[in-house]
């Protein structure tokens, strides 16, 4: 394959299929390059040239088949004019790249929540709890219902309950944000989940998840309604459960038991420790794990575990991976210890070593000049004067809040300390505001509102 050298730029060809002249990268524009992905090549009816066919005819017969069903009916038709037009084609008008997609005008404003033109969808009416009143009790309070064998259908849409969802559904999607199609798919699954539902029932998270699945349906959004409905029960198993029986496979049993009780006090804390993220416990246990499994074969329990089986194990590895797996065996150990497991700590005295992190260095010119160039976005541009200006590492720039900005004070808050704001970051962070507020008007977490400085900056605020 042919490589052009850096900064060549394609000059303006035509296209090897249709011959519309354009700028565009390759051997042919857009549009025939997706028309080739899906059809096959083969001689053309009209011009008898071997390209890609569509009724047997290929994109240039096709485009002035259009280019003259339009001009004898004076607007656009439809795939049946143009087709019956194929056939009477003898010649072939050359066209620039993108003509026959071009709009004649801007169109108008298409007005949120519904077609053009059309008005805005009315909000649902309020609804409330449907009065109980007198009900008869179910016999079997444990078995499962199949929503699987009902169809949308089939569902109830003057059920007073579904009405009380779709209201509560309203209120949340306009809390937290939620998109006309997600709303549009929340109230499909209420629908399905809520037809035949009685006073005392509770939706199970195992019975909805499959059928909504099924229906390619917002499993969470419809939780998050029967939730706040108060008829929702989660039964389902956790990932952490799952994750955790299937990195203890293959371990054995008295090794299994004692490495699970560790991971667990990892993950909720114990009388004398804190619980640790989720990520760490992962962590953990995955480089535990290949230890664990290597003194399963000679060993029942981690009390057998010898101080050379550690030497010998961590012997065959280097670098960043021994540091790792002898600081979380060391963990294992010191834990196992302090709760009366083992008789003596086999990783005691054993040198983790310092890891020696490469040297930071300066960026050159050039490196910056590509940087700037490449932050064409308001967000990008903010991140970059963050990182820049302020210093500001990854994980503290992706937990920033609205909070930790005082525009009317100029203070901004990275990690708990409190920064003066420049004029350079003020002015990104404006414009980075201003394209929230036109790019996402309806979102739940409200822009901040500036304040006016203090007159006296020595004086505590009342």
């Amino acid at each position: 394959m042919a490589r052009f050298p850096k900064g060549y730029v394609k000059p303006t060809d035509s296209c090897d299929s249709c011959l519309a002249w354009g700028n565009f990268s390759g051997r042919l524009c857009p549009t025939c390059y997706m028309f080739g992905r899906g059809h096959d090549a083969a001689a053309c009816t009209g011009c008898h040239r071997v390209q890609p066919l569509k009724w047997k005819y290929c994109r240039l017969c096709w485009c002035q088949a259009r280019l003259s069903a339009k001009a004898v009916v004076g607007q656009p038709t439809d795939e049946t004019d143009v087709r019956d037009r194929l056939a009477a084609v003898r010649h072939h008008q050359l066209f620039f790249v993108g003509m026959h997609y071009r709009r004649r005008a801007t169109p108008a404003a298409r007005p949120r929540g519904g077609r053009r033109g059309a008005p805005p969808k009315p909000p649902p009416a309020p609804a409330w709890r449907p009065d109980p009143s007198w009900r008869q009790l179910p016999l079997f309070t444990q078995i499962l219902r199949d929503y699987s064998r009902l169809a949308l259908a089939d569902a109830d849409l003057a059920s007073p309950w579904l009405a009380w969802a779709k209201y509560l559904a309203h209120r949340l999607a306009e809390a937290r944000g939620w998109g006309r199609n997600i709303r549009f798919a929340v109230n499909r699954g209420l629908a399905l989940v809520l037809t035949g539902y009685v006073e005392g029932d509770f939706i199970r998270h195992t019975e909805i998840f499959a059928p909504l699945r099924a229906l390619d349906l917002p499993v969470g959004h419809t939780v998050t309604v029967l939730d706040e409905m108060g008829i929702f029960e989660d039964d389902s198993e956790p990932s952490f459960e799952r994750w955790l029986a299937e990195r203890l496979e293959g371990l054995a049993p008295g090794i299994r038991s004692e490495a699970e009780r560790w991971t667990r006090v990892l993950r909720d804390g114990g009388p004398r420790s804190l619980p640790r993220r989720e990520g760490t416990v992962w962590l953990y246990l995955n480089r535990v794990r290949p230890a664990l499994l290597e003194w399963s074969n000679p060993y029942d329990h981690l009390r057998e575990v010898t101080r050379d089986d550690v030497l010998a194990y961590i012997k065959t590895l280097h670098g960043r991976q021994r540091h790792d797996q002898l600081i979380a065996l060391r963990s294992l150990f010191t834990w196992a210890k302090r709760n009366g497991l083992i008789f003596r700590n086999p990783t005691s005295r054993i040198k983790v070593g310092q890891y020696e992190y490469a040297v930071l260095q300066p960026l050159v010119p050039e490196q910056v000049d590509r940087s700037v160039a490449a932050a064409t976005t308001p967000a990008t541009r903010l991140i970059l004067a963050l990182a820049a200006v302020h210093a500001a590492r990854v994980a503290q720039i992706a937990t920033l809040t609205l909070d930790d900005l005082d525009i009317g004070n100029r203070r901004l808050t990275i990690a708990g300390r409190v920064r003066p704001l420049d004029d350079l970051t003020l002015k990104l962070l404006l414009d980075w505001l201003e394209h929230r507020r036109h790019r996402w008007p309806n979102t739940a977490n409200p822009p901040p509102t500036d304040q006016q400085p203090d007159r006296h900056e020595d004086q505590p605020r009342q």
